[in-house]
């Protein structure tokens, strides 16, 4: 691993989240079972660049023009989103992380850190991040990876050496809108139904205020009383239904190619409005299941 090239990548992106990037970076791992394959590259961000289902590809490709936040499917820890200002504040203390999206820190370290492989598979990928500077206390992520059937189950777990301290989770995947490349005009439908949506201030962050599910296009986020489940619908290919024990999901679809459907703990900057807190005892986390289901033409 060229330490000192990525390095120079991890510390332009905490400067500017539309940094050039490499792309992915050092050894791929490839999991398989059944219908669904997934390729993962642990020092690229621990990101899945590929999730190939009954043949289809489903995730945006890296290119040359791709930055790191633009690809792929990738974790957000020990923050999602934008957190407001580029500021933790914990009980009045103010902690300042690089505002990359100013006036904002975007989606957390996943991307500038490093991870190692703790056990891997076949079927199933460990994977673990130490938390470390800029973040102001000590710990450390895992992620693991598994496919069961035609399903794909992800798990986050955000650890503390000693301190308790806020933190949220989640993950950012890019799904393409189509899925060939021959000209095919159908195009991915999400269906979902919110308890509610965080509306969202002139300065792009929730503002506390929950209103009714407004229709798309969407850069919201969307909650639920009794977890996250959503369809992600290719008309006459697949559906993929995504369920998580977590309340909040964030869908942005208004870029022509891709939509994200970001399963996450808590809504962008409630880490400082509403923290949840993690402690040498208690984690905080998140898993998500992705079931596939080819349709039958």
């Amino acid at each position: 691993m060229n330490n000192k090239g990525e390095n120079a990548h991890f510390q332009a992106l905490q400067q500017a989240f539309d940094a050039s990037w490499p792309g992915p970076m050092g050894d791929a791992i490839t999991l398989k079972c059944r219908h669904v394959e997934v390729t993962v590259y642990p020092q690229d961000a621990a990101r899945m660049t590929s999730l190939r289902v009954f043949g289809y590809e489903l995730l945006r490709q890296w290119n040359p023009q791709r930055r790191a936040f633009q690809y792929g499917s990738f974790p957000m820890v020990p923050w999602v989103g934008r957190l407001g200002n580029g500021q933790l504040d914990v009980n009045g203390k103010i902690w300042q992380l690089p505002a990359n999206k100013p006036p904002h820190a975007l989606h957390g370290m996943a991307c500038y850190s490093l991870w190692e492989v703790v056990e891997q598979t076949h079927e199933s990928l460990t994977l673990r991040m130490t938390l470390a500077d800029p973040w102001p206390w000590k710990g450390y992520v895992i992620q693991r990876i598994a496919l069961q059937g035609d399903a794909l189950i992800m798990h986050l777990e955000i650890h503390s050496d000693a301190d308790t301290f806020p933190a949220s989770a989640g993950w950012h995947p890019w799904f393409l809108k189509h899925l060939y490349s021959d000209g095919d005009q159908s195009e991915l439908g999400v269906q979902f139904s919110a308890d509610w949506q965080e509306e969202t201030g002139e300065n792009e962050l929730p503002t506390g205020k929950r209103i009714t599910p407004q229709p798309g296009p969407w850069d919201d986020c969307f909650g639920f009383i009794r977890g996250v489940h959503a369809s992600l619908v290719w008309p006459g290919r697949l559906t993929l239904k995504m369920t998580s024990t977590a309340h909040s999901l964030v869908i942005f679809d208004k870029q022509p190619d891709a939509t994200c459907v970001n399963p996450l703990t808590q809504a962008p900057n409630d880490i400082n409005r509403i923290p949840q807190y993690v402690t040498q005892n208690q984690p905080l986390i998140i898993s998500s299941e992705w079931k596939f289901t080819k349709h039958i033409n």
